[in-house]
């Protein structure tokens, strides 16, 4: 199927345009018109889909599957509910004061909150699309494992204390919930809206992304990217951190960026680890988060974050060279 996006992209670049193969601009152009159609299409169409089936599972459903479960499948659980259940960054306050009105201890619940904006269907749709089921399978672990161990530490150092006071207070039947038609035709129509809403929200972001990525693509050339972050260079983990952290980009966006610098011959984990940092420590949600964070778990859970990143790219260059 994605053979199209590439005959699109042939077409439009060669024929319409009219550019010599072979030359940075046209390689640029052709990076461009292809991701920028593939991913689109591919957004739309997956988010229609797990909009219709997520039109089921309300976010207080999500709250009633963790209560009651031993700490340590909790952990897990939670983690596993954050990648399959994308919801929008505006419901994570509610979400987490939910979870916890619920008893749901705040590690189990932060374990969502961690995975959650790493992990959705659409990106690992996308990244299984554009590079490799591998890769993906690998970032699916990752993102559910960071939940698990950042879950597990703040139960471990009882962090608690670092929520706001007015969180404990509040009860989720104060939340107001979103009805939904459910009907076939009112779960269509949800599904469209939810998919129009969507491509509205971050189209700029896979735009900027893809630009980016062609400029990489077309005009960087591979020995830039060896000398600075190589799998020569040992700081070339930590590197790609700290430049991922003032950026921000959902994960749809960032991905045609990690396919140019794939393709330019970073290490994998240099190129996760800096998907990690730009998708999930973002100024965006630690502005909304901080609405029932104090300042000391929001710094905790960057630095946590931080380390872990650099650590799972050191880990998974040192496993795939």
């Amino acid at each position: 199927m994605f053979a199209y996006f590439t005959q699109l992209a042939d077409w439009a670049t060669y024929d319409l345009l009219v550019l010599e193969a072979g030359t940075k601009l046209a390689d640029a152009v052709h990076f461009f018109i292809e991701d920028t159609t593939k991913i689109f299409f591919l957004l739309f169409v997956i988010v229609f889909v797990m909009a219709f089936f997520r039109s089921m599972l309300a976010p207080e459903k999500v709250r009633t599957y963790i209560e009651g479960k031993s700490r340590g499948a909790g952990y897990v659980l939670a983690a596993m509910l954050g990648a399959v259940t994308p919801f929008c960054s505006c419901s994570s306050v509610p979400l987490f004061i939910g979870f916890l009105e619920a008893g749901i201890p705040l590690g189990v619940t932060m374990a969502f909150l961690i995975t959650s904006p790493i992990l959705n269907q659409v990106a690992v749709v996308i990244l299984g699309s554009i590079i490799g089921w591998q890769m993906t399978a690998i970032f699916i672990a990752v993102g559910i494992g960071l939940g698990v161990i950042g879950g597990f530490i703040i139960d471990r150092l009882h962090m608690e204390r670092y929520v706001e006071d007015y969180v404990w207070k509040i009860r989720m039947g104060e939340i107001a919930q979103v009805e939904i038609d459910e009907s076939l035709r009112g779960r269509s129509r949800y599904a469209w809206d939810q998919a129009v809403e969507m491509v509205q929200r971050v189209w700029l972001y896979i735009i900027v992304g893809i630009g980016v990525g062609a400029g990489l693509h077309g005009y960087v050339p591979a020995t830039f990217f060896a000398e600075y972050a190589g799998a020569d260079n040992p700081l070339a983990v930590p590197f790609a951190v700290l430049v991922g952290l003032p950026l921000y980009s959902n994960i749809t966006g960032i991905i045609p960026v990690a396919e140019a610098l794939l393709s330019k011959s970073l290490p994998v984990g240099t190129v996760i680890a800096f998907m990690l940092s730009v998708v999930a420590i973002s100024p965006p949600e630690f502005i909304i988060l901080r609405k029932v964070l104090k300042p000391q778990m929001l710094l905790f859970f960057a630095t946590f974050l931080s380390i872990a990143f650099v650590l799972v790219g050191y880990l998974l260059n040192a496993l795939l060279l």
